[in-house]
């Protein structure tokens, strides 16, 4: 397997092309990074500044350079000594521009008879394929054709062949597809898509033809060698995700291999997927959590109480569900329920949505992982005791056909469900404290004691010492410095707290969990323009969909919201008042980035970098999250650390750099070290605040977590670190501690220890 010692993700996109990256790779090498991870390079929608819209899947992005850019990506790569990840897409494609996926325009110009209709997800039972892109349906009166196309505005649409004659009205009654009302998408859509994004059509790579033309290219550059690993995208809206990935592993057999599946807390890795882990979001949720004090949780709980928040977890969740099943994805919940054999209709669309509602989990992969099955029918039992007779029937049908029509989508479905009734929804609406809502993460569990920490961390060496962790990525909904500095809340509840309450008279958000998530934003991202908090919070209100939403505007709601970040930065006494806040846990949050970070890049796994997070970054949710990097700026603080400076912890985030480069240039040079895993226990009066591990014989991790309140306490005093005997130095500061080191000395320079046995 070509597992690399670390990764880098960059975010590839027009401004950012193949060339530019290479120009990247001399100073990935020197900071110690095993391979480049990119985003997908694939052809992708005109313009695309992500790459998840593909639109040809058998070619290298024209607009990054295309092929020969591509190849000489690689080569550069491979002279320097570094590997390639690369991010692929197998659920959907994009159709936003229909001329723009040759595939889909067939299917629009041929129907069912193209050679292209079973490569999309499509109900043809309906009769045409249902486009919503009108402003509304009396807008086929403004539809008009040119050439052998039908033409609404921007949009394009081809012609069936020797269907041109008559008004554009009586042609677009001819064709294979009905343009209609955008907002009749939710409700009657007859074809897959990915969430509620009725421009990304969903495929059929279940099928072994579709799964070779999507497939071939990415295989290729596999085979040349030119690829070392794939980072599988959504796995969990495929018909047969397991089955995907084995002929995934068929095709690219010594590659390393994450997919980006969800964890919940407690739930594992389907056994039969061929897969090296997940893309790290579980680790994330591990290592934060560690940093997070719990004895916090009823605090936090008490003041968004008292500002009109709703504090109870699993009601919010279950609403946020119940919204997307009945309001979203009501045209998946009716394809699925018609496929429910002797049950009334609307006892089968509710028994359907019931149940995805109730999942413990994104999914189940049956027959395999059926607790988690048997867990939601009971609970959609409880909750619709009036559904018991069609809930039998779904569970009969279900578990008696695992791999039938029903099965299938139910399972694709839940996921959908899940993701955006929790991810999208209620961690917007549910926003006690930030910190926890992250991708993957419990909002419900406050912060991780360091005993269930190491059990965590030991499983994870155990069964997939070769998994991807992650502490930032292109989904996350703040960066990892954003929520280390969050993190420091839970140690000065009562400050923050009072602090909330006097800013929110001053200047209140009129939405209770909003106001509660923007004083948090503001603490956390400080210092941060009025523009990028206005595109936050818009997001935000839109997401939680409690005053308005992405499609349903409530305009003056809106306007204040737009106004408030220009009204709370303008107000001088105010900003002061937030600024000397942020001066209270900007230090601190440095130490917690600094002891995640490392946790992070010396623990089990393959640990990537999150590009530009080598230094301090407080980012939020994309597209905050893909600003462009200035590599100058790191270049020049990576040459400053080659040269063997030890930069203070301070506001440059230098340190950082140092960290991430040290210890990722010790794992790419002695990769023996980094096996296994043993918890470490620190002896004395501040153990609690010692976080440490071992990895092998002859490598050790030590940091500090809760310091405000080690601080609180009288420092480190007498702890100390008992180590196996031997010579052992820091490799962050080159310094001998002995086998016995003292907290106060350990850590007297760094908050941090990256510790090596022997000569070395």
């Amino acid at each position: 397997m070509n597992k690399p010692s670390s990764t880098y993700r960059v975010q590839l996109r027009p401004e950012l092309t193949f060339t530019d990256a290479a120009e990247l790779v001399d100073y990935l090498r020197a900071l110690g990074v095993g391979a480049m991870y990119v985003s997908p390079v694939l052809d992708a929608t005109p313009g695309s500044t992500h790459g998840y819209d593909v639109v040809d899947p058998t070619r290298a992005r024209p607009e990054l350079g295309g092929e020969e850019a591509r190849k000489a990506l690689s080569a550069r790569l491979k002279a320097a000594g570094l590997g390639l990840v690369v991010d692929i897409v197998p659920n959907h494609m994009s159709v936003e521009v229909p001329k723009a996926n040759a595939w889909w325009w067939d299917v629009l110009r041929h129907g069912r008879e193209s050679a292209h209709a079973g490569y999309f997800d499509i109900d043809w039972s309906r009769g045409r394929l249902l486009l919503p892109v009108l402003g509304d349906d009396d807008a086929v009166a403004d539809l008009a054709v040119e050439g052998d196309e039908l033409v609404y505005y921007d949009h394009r649409f081809p012609l069936a062949p020797g269907t041109d004659q008559g008004s554009p009205q009586e042609v677009h009654g001819r064709q294979h597809y009905e343009l209609v009302g955008w907002r009749r998408g939710n409700a009657e859509l007859n074809y897959r898509r990915f969430f509620d994004i009725t421009n990304l059509a969903a495929v059929s790579v279940e099928q072994p033809g579709v799964f070779a033309e999507t497939h071939g290219e990415v295989l290729r550059w596999v085979a040349d060698g030119d690829v070392q690993g794939l980072r599988v995208d959504h796995p969990d809206g495929l018909a047969d995700p397991g089955g995907y990935l084995t002929r995934l592993r068929e095709g690219a057999p010594g590659a390393w291999l994450v997919a980006e599946k969800i964890l919940h807390p407690g739930e594992a890795l389907p056994q039969s997927w061929p897969v090296d882990g997940t893309t790290g979001y579980d680790a994330l949720r591990e290592i934060a959590g560690v940093f997070v004090d719990p004895a916090a949780g009823p605090a936090f709980t008490r003041l968004a109480a008292e500002l009109g928040g709703r504090t109870d977890y699993h009601a919010v969740e279950e609403q946020a569900r119940r919204l997307v099943t009945d309001r979203i994805l009501v045209a998946e919940v009716r394809r699925i329920a018609a496929l429910l054999s002797g049950v009334e209709t609307e006892a089968a669309r509710a028994a359907v949505a019931e149940v995805m509602i109730a999942f413990p989990v994104y999914r189940s992969y049956l027959p395999e992982g059926g607790e988690n099955w048997a867990a939601a029918l009971e609970l959609a039992r409880t909750r619709r005791p009036d559904l018991g007779a069609a809930l039998d029937a779904l569970d009969a049908q279900v578990r008696g056909e695992p791999g039938g029509e029903l099965a299938t989508r139910i399972q694709q479905t839940s996921g959908m469900v899940v993701a955006k009734g929790t991810e999208d929804t209620t961690f917007y609406r549910f926003t006690r404290f930030a910190a926890l809502n992250e991708v993957g993460g419990n909002p419900d569990r406050f912060g991780l004691g360091v005993a269930d920490f190491h059990v965590l961390a030991e499983n994870r060496a155990a069964a997939y010492p070769a998994t991807m962790t992650a502490l930032t990525t292109h989904d996350t909904k703040r960066s990892e410095d954003t929520r280390a500095r969050l993190a420091v809340l839970s140690e000065v509840p009562d400050e923050f707290a009072a602090a909330v309450r006097r800013w929110t008279a001053r200047r209140p958000v009129d939405e209770p969990a909003l106001n509660l998530l923007a004083w948090q934003t503001l603490v956390g991202a400080w210092p941060i323009s009025a523009e990028r908090l206005r595109g936050y919070l818009d997001k935000a209100a839109k997401e939680s969909k409690l005053r308005t939403t992405w499609t349903d505007h409530d305009e003056p709601f809106e306007r204040a919201v737009a106004a408030w970040p220009g009204q709370v930065l303008g107000d001088a006494e105010l900003a002061a008042d937030v600024e000397a806040f942020v001066e209270r846990v900007r230090g601190p949050g440095w130490v917690n980035s600094l002891g995640q970070k490392l946790v992070q890049l010396a623990g089990p796994g393959v640990p990537d970098v999150y590009q530009g997070t080598e230094l301090w970054d407080l980012s939020l949710v994309d597209p905050d999250n893909r600003r462009e990097v200035d590599y100058g700026v790191r270049r020049e603080a990576l040459g400053r650390v080659l040269a063997g400076e030890q930069p203070e912890v301070d506001e440059t985030g230098a340190a950082k750099l140092l960290v991430v480069q040290k210890t990722l240039t010790l794992r790419r040079d002695r990769p023996e070290l980094f096996t296994g895993y043993r918890p470490l226990h620190a002896e004395g009066a501040a153990a609690d605040h010692l976080l440490a591990f071992q990895r092998g014989e002859d490598l050790a991790v030590a940091v500090t977590r809760l310091p405000v309140g080690l601080a609180r306490e009288g420092g480190w005093r007498d702890t100390v670190l008992p180590l196996t005997e031997g010579v052992w130095t820091d490799v962050l500061t080159g310094r001998a501690v002995g086998d016995r080191p003292a907290a106060l000395s350990l850590f007297d320079r760094y908050p941090v220890a990256l510790l090596v046995r022997g000569d070395s």
